[in-house]
């Protein structure tokens, strides 16, 4: 493919949030939708996309990578606004310029690429990817005229009664020549009713100068989602667990029930191991193979199970290390532990690991019998062999032998074994 840059807008407010935190941080399937698309455009070999930030700029800029080039949009004015802000870091480029938006997170590189590949092989001046969707609401409309040319692009908020009943929408993702790119900026003005500069005015005027505008129709119009609001990103966040349930189910993982299964982005999950149902599992979560967990496990961030490890019902674990061939199958608690193989864990154990700010670590070596109820008060050291009673409570800074059986409250020293 011919040079390509590209521009992701990332500036907006997104008030119909109503939120705290920017938009595009805001996660989906544990990851900031943001990161969707630099992911989408780094699959594309598109080399330091320039990204346009505006509101609350600091925050949003701490989450991406260093190096990344961006710009400042200081008066959010309106998406072709943003444009020109970022055609400034784009001096003297000759080529297709692909404007993709940070709050549109469920593209497919296959749809883009179908897209780019359009644009260039027909040497058009401005490619819309568009979607025919049978509720439009809330979408630009794709105005065409009597020989079906894409001759312009109208908001709704701006559109009249005829023109809302189009159903061929602007997903809000196009490819320019970048010179008439350049040019049609120039000629925009802020004649809508919220006097922004909106980027879809170029069509029209491109339309006007006699340029080549053209259109490509995306399939499966779930990509072209915008999430502007709570509802839809609740939307956009069960299509993407689809995407990553179906990807681990493929991949050799058994997912009992997809649909009451919540696996985040970023996830790695060995073969043959199956995940039951109402099972949650964070982000960088490490799971080996011929596992068992769940049915109602919570797997937080830190967690990693070495092979053959069981975690069954009504599980919490967070920073944990879990060694081959160990069980858990009822009713724990297991924070900041460093448990063994073939460790059997008792129902109801807890790792007391919080201590007025301060989190400490519970030591589990292989082969340890942990009995139901035990308490660990961290930091705490449980030897090879060892066995805790039903009950016990392991004070914190014991160490417990190897093949040692303690019980009672306090635990104490039964017999060595």
């Amino acid at each position: 493919m011919k040079k390509i840059a590209c521009i992701i807008l990332a500036a907006g407010k997104g008030e119909r949030m109503k939120s705290d935190t920017p938009k595009v941080l805001h996660p989906l399937c544990g990851r900031p939708m943001l990161e969707y698309v630099f992911e989408l455009a780094k699959d594309l070999k598109i080399k330091k996309p320039v990204t346009v930030l505006g509101h609350r700029h600091q925050e949003v800029r701490k989450s991406l990578s260093p190096g990344e080039k961006v710009v400042i949009q200081k008066r959010l004015a309106g998406t072709a606004d943003a444009v020109k802000c970022a055609l400034s870091a784009l001096k003297g480029f000759k080529g297709t310029v692909l404007v993709l938006y940070a709050d549109i997170p469920l593209l497919r590189k296959d749809s883009i690429d179908k897209l780019l590949k359009y644009h260039i092989e027909n040497n058009v001046d401005a490619t819309i990817l568009t979607a025919q969707l049978d509720k439009p609401s809330g979408y630009g409309r794709i105005l065409r005229d009597k020989y079906s040319s894409v001759l312009g692009i109208v908001e709704e908020k701006d559109a009249d009664d005829f023109q809302k009943d189009i159903k061929e929408i602007n997903t809000g993702i196009i490819c320019f020549k970048s010179e008439s790119l350049s040019e049609g900026l120039k000629y925009i003005r802020p004649n809508n009713r919220k006097k922004e500069y909106y980027l879809t005015d170029i069509i029209s005027i491109l339309y006007k100068k006699g340029k080549l505008i053209d259109s490509v129709r995306i399939s499966d119009t779930d990509e072209a989602l915008g999430i502007n609001s709570r509802s839809e990103l609740a939307k956009a966040n069960a299509l993407m667990q689809k995407r990553i349930n179906e990807d681990f189910m493929q991949k050799g993982i058994t997912i009992v029930d997809p649909d009451s299964t919540f696996i985040s982005y970023g996830v790695k999950i060995g073969r043959n191991t199956t995940i039951y149902p109402f099972t949650v599992i964070e982000r960088g979560v490490k799971i080996g193979k011929r596992c068992f967990v769940g049915p109602f496990a919570h797997l937080r961030e830190g967690t990693e199970l070495k092979d053959d490890v069981t975690l069954g019902n009504f599980l919490e674990v967070v920073r944990s290390k879990i060694s081959s061939k160990t069980i858990a199958k009822h009713f724990c608690y297991l924070g900041d532990s460093r448990i063994g193989q073939n460790v059997n864990i008792g129902a109801g154990t807890v790792t007391a690991n919080f201590d007025r700010g301060k989190k400490s670590i519970t030591e589990i070596k292989d082969r340890a019998n942990i009995g139901s109820d035990t308490i660990f008060v961290a930091p705490v050291k449980i030897g090879k062999g060892a066995i805790t009673g039903a009950g016990s409570v392991v004070t914190k800074h014991t160490k417990v032998k190897d093949w040692t059986a303690v019980a009672g409250v306090p635990a104490r020293v039964l017999k060595k074994r």
